[in-house]
C-alpha cells in the first residue's frame, strides 16, 4: 500500500487539536505514567522505520486493500470501518466488496433494503446490527452533511455507531490527516515493544498522541495492524522472525516463537 504523505499543519482539524494534551497543560497522573515507559521516541521512529521496509512482504490489510481500489473514497473507507469492527479481514473485504458492488453512495446505500445489505455483508460479526447502522449513517451523511462524510473528527463521531476507533482510521485514510486509531493490535503491541503503559485502547491513544512524533501517525495503524497479523500475534508472537526484536522490550510476553 502507499502510505499517504503527511499533511502540513494547516490540515489539522482544530477539534482534533484541542483534544490533544498540551505541552502546558499538566498531565493526569495516569498519562505521566504511561508516557514514562521505557522506549524513548527516537527508538520507536526506528521501530517504525525497519518495520515499514518489510511490510511490503506481509499481506496488505483489508482497510488498506479497499483504501487503494477505492482511490481513497470517504464514504466506502468509512462503511468498510464500520463493517471491519469484531471481523477478521479475510471476511472484511469480501463482504465490502459484494455491498460496493450494489451501492456505493449513501444515496444508492438508502436505495437497498436492509434485508438486502444484510446478505451482502453476510458472515461479518453483527452482521444485522451493522446493516442497520450502515442505513442509518447513510441517511446522517444525507441529511447534515449533503451526502459527503465530514474530515473532522468531532463531526465523525457524531454519526450512528461511529467511535474513535473508526473515525480516526476515517481521517488517515480518507483524507490523510493526523490522527491515531487505536485497536488491539496498536493498544498490544505499543505496550509489548514498552513504548507506552496503559491498561485501554482508548488512554493508549492519548498516550501515543502525548508521545509520538506526528509524522507517524498516520501510518501507525496500518503498520501495526500488518505486524500484529503476520508477525506479532497476541499468544504466541513470532519473535525469531522479528524485524525489531532487538528493540523490543517484550513486556508481558511469556511465550514466543
Amino acid at each position: 500500500m502507499t502510505r499517504p504523505s503527511a499533511p502540513a499543519a494547516r490540515g489539522v482539524t482544530s477539534s482534533s487539536r484541542s483534544r490533544v494534551p498540551q505541552p502546558s497543560a499538566r498531565r493526569p497522573a495516569w498519562l505521566a505514567r504511561a508516557v514514562r515507559a521505557p522506549m524513548d521516541a527516537a527508538t520507536m521512529s526506528r521501530v517504525i522505520a525497519r518495520l515499514r521496509a518489510v511490510q511490503p512482504s506481509w499481506n496488505t490489510t483489508a482497510l488498506a486493500a479497499v483504501a487503494d481500489a477505492t482511490a481513497r473514497d470517504p464514504f466506502r473507507i468509512l462503511v468498510s470501518c464500520l463493517l471491519s469492527l469484531r471481523t477478521r479481514d479475510e471476511t472484511t473485504g469480501p463482504a465490502a466488496a459484494r455491498l460496493f458492488a450494489l451501492a456505493d453512495s449513501p444515496a444508492a446505500m438508502l436505495g437497498l433494503t436492509r434485508r438486502r445489505i444484510e446478505r451482502a455483508i453476510f458472515p461479518v460479526g453483527f452482521y444485522r446490527t451493522k446493516a442497520r447502522v450502515v442505513q442509518r449513517v447513510s441517511r446522517g451523511l444525507l441529511e447534515r452533511f449533503d451526502g459527503r462524510v465530514p474530515a473532522d473528527l468531532d463531526a465523525l463521531l457524531t454519526l450512528p455507531g461511529v467511535g474513535r476507533k473508526t473515525a480516526n482510521l476515517v481521517v488517515t485514510y480518507a483524507f490523510a490527516l493526523p490522527g491515531i486509531c487505536v485497536d488491539t493490535h496498536v493498544h498490544r503491541i505499543t505496550n509489548r515493544l514498552g513504548f507506552v503503559r496503559t491498561t485501554t485502547p482508548e488512554r493508549t491513544e492519548w498516550a501515543l498522541r502525548a508521545k509520538l512524533p506526528r509524522r507517524h501517525w498516520i501510518e501507525l495503524n496500518d503498520l501495526l495492524v500488518a505486524f500484529g497479523q503476520n508477525v506479532c500475534q497476541p499468544l504466541s508472537p513470532r519473535c525469531s522472525a522479528c524485524p525489531v526484536a532487538r528493540l523490543c522490550h517484550r513486556v508481558g510476553v511469556t511465550r514466543s516463537r
